[in-house]
């Protein structure tokens, strides 16, 4: 749509604005990125496409960060660039329609006994910007809180964080917890946090462990979808 006066961009032009905001995020430019993306929109820039191309930049972002390009703090920063470009899009996106739905739902905390938070924050953080509706229940979490929150949210997928070794038979409790509940074949569940490998998540009976926040977001996006 326009209003009149200003022309959309040819599909080319508007195609190549998109790489370019993906490539001033994915390599931490923020006065440039958000300068390109009012400029953008003043240009008739449809904001879903910019929404796009800052999500693929976070996408890029993710894969410098497996390769050990990106650091723990330059995931921290990218997602504030993304969520200072949202606020500005965030306007033209609800004039268009409703606002940006989220992926899927995802239950997150640590584990009772455990009170590590620093890992669970990130990959809560990284879900959230990647466009999940993340419920962090906190640490020390019993197992009867996760299933609350199941059934209340309707989550499909929850992440079981625990740094301890003692956190293993929490989670191993919490899965089964779900499990008599009637609710473990609805969701997918992830365990991470200290040393995490195929012997534990068989112990535990997740589908799933991470050793990081963006393993976390692909898992939660190969069972969900986005």
């Amino acid at each position: 749509k326009t209003d009149g006066k200003t022309p959309l961009p040819h599909k080319k032009e508007e195609d190549k604005m998109s790489e370019n905001l993906s490539q001033l995020l994915s390599d931490l430019k923020e006065q440039e990125a958000l300068a390109f993306v009012e400029k953008a929109l003043a240009d008739g820039v449809d904001a879903k496409a910019l929404l796009d191309a800052a999500k693929e930049g976070m996408n890029i972002v993710g894969q410098r960060f497996a390769e050990a390009t990106y650091f723990i703090p330059d995931l921290i920063y990218s997602g504030d660039i993304l969520k200072n470009i949202v606020k500005i899009l965030e306007p033209h996106l609800k004039s268009d329609g409703p606002g940006e739905e989220r992926i899927g739902k995802v239950v997150i905390g640590t584990v009772a006994g455990d009170i590590h938070d620093i890992g669970k924050d990130l990959v809560a953080f990284m879900l959230d910007v990647s466009g999940f509706e993340v419920f962090d229940l906190g640490i020390a979490i019993p197992a009867q809180n996760f299933v609350d929150k199941i059934k209340e949210t309707g989550a499909t997928v929850v992440a079981l964080s625990g740094f301890l070794t003692l956190a293993f038979d929490s989670m191993k409790e919490t899965v089964d917890a779900i499990k008599a509940a009637g609710l473990r074949d609805g969701v997918k569940i992830m365990i991470g946090g200290g040393q995490m490998d195929e012997k534990v998540k068989e112990y535990t009976g997740a589908d799933a462990y991470g050793t990081d926040a963006i393993t976390a977001v692909n898992l939660t996006k190969g069972w969900i979808g986005g």
